[in-house]
C-alpha cells in the first residue's frame, strides 16, 4: 500500500517535519529528509494497527478490503 509523505523543512529548527495527507495526525519528524520519511514510514505502522476492541454478544467483526 502507498501514501503520500509530505515533508517540510523547518529553518527555525533545522529539521524536516513530515505527514501523511491521508491519515489525519500521523506525522513525524527526523533531523534529515531521509530521518523524517523512515520515522512517517514507522509513523503511518503503528497509525493503522489494528487494536483490541470489546464485542457485545451478538457483535461482529469484518475484515474488509479496499480497492486502491
Amino acid at each position: 500500500m502507498k501514501f503520500r509523505i509530505v515533508v517540510e523543512y523547518d529553518p527555525e529548527v533545522s529539521s524536516y517535519a513530515a505527514y501523511c495527507p491521508e491519515l489525519p495526525g500521523c506525522c513525524s519528524a527526523g533531523n534529515t529528509e531521509e530521518d523524517a520519511l523512515k520515522n512517517a514510514r514507522e509513523a503511518i505502522s503503528l497509525y493503522l494497527e489494528p487494536i483490541p476492541v470489546e464485542l457485545k454478544p451478538n457483535d461482529k467483526i469484518f475484515d474488509v478490503e479496499v480497492p486502491v
